[in-house]
């Protein structure tokens, strides 16, 4: 029994003399005391400043993991590729999105007040959660709408990404308008949705272009102006295509 004990220990002692070496080129799973979640947090949010302002083609996984200030090979074993980074950073704060706009268009079919369901009450749900966190999120929510405003608009593969973390919430807000609209064909429907999701994400992005168009009477991150201006705007766009006759 002594010399079993023994054959057991002896390799132990000589991984642990290697460890380091071996921890530099595959890090394995790390521990709660070493900070795990905070460490995988830390590579998203880089991430997520990076992407919003340099696009997905404009970085690499190294220099995220070089503005973390973590080794490359931790960014590999949480994300495996740079598109399984993304696609994180993407799924992070859309879940939270989602859950807050489902909740608020509930909320507002259930209890929408003296004058009724409206169009504009149904778009205003919808974009009260994000024009919060626009306005008062801070730095990376600020990022995470540009790089929605950037996903939306790539071909390539923007349109499959949105549709796997946001089209729940988008067909809830179709469902709720048609309720309420019932002479509306469903092909008006995704076609206004389709012109009000351009007008979200190009006002999301802060291009800036409207202070210059405006010669500074307008400015991009005026977040009351916005709040003000767009369900109005996307309602009655609803209004005047899907109830419109045509011949």
């Amino acid at each position: 029994m002594t010399q079993t004990k023994k054959r057991r220990t002896a390799p132990a002692k000589s991984l642990g003399a290697k460890s380091k070496g071996v921890a530099k080129r595959n890090p394995g799973r790390p521990s709660k005391e070493a900070g795990g979640e905070a460490t995988r947090e830390r590579i998203l949010d880089a991430a997520e400043e990076l992407f919003a302002e340099h696009g997905f083609d404009g970085v690499t996984v190294r220099q995220v993991t070089r503005k973390a200030n973590v080794d490359v090979a931790l960014a590999h074993y949480y994300f495996g590729t740079k598109r399984g980074l993304f696609d994180s950073v993407f799924l992070r704060r859309a879940a939270i999105l989602n859950d807050a706009r489902l909740k608020a268009i509930d909320d507002f079919q259930i209890n929408p007040g003296p004058g009724g369901a409206t169009i504009e009450g149904f778009i205003q749900a919808f974009l009260d959660p994000v024009m919060e966190r626009w306005a008062n999120g801070g730095p990376g929510w600020k990022s995470y709408l540009a790089i929605v405003a950037q996903v939306n608009n790539t071909p390539k593969w923007g349109g499959e990404t949105m549709a796997r973390y946001f089209d729940p919430v988008i067909h809830r807000l179709i469902d709720a308008i048609r309720g309420i609209m019932p002479g509306a064909h469903d092909v008006d429907l995704y076609w206004s949705y389709l012109f009000f999701s351009g007008t979200l994400t190009l006002t999301f992005a802060e291009t800036g272009r409207i202070d210059r168009l405006s010669s500074g009477l307008c400015h991009s991150s005026d977040y009351d102006a916005v709040r003000d201006r767009m369900a109005p705007f996307a309602a009655a766009g609803f209004r005047r295509v899907c109830l419109h006759k045509r011949n």
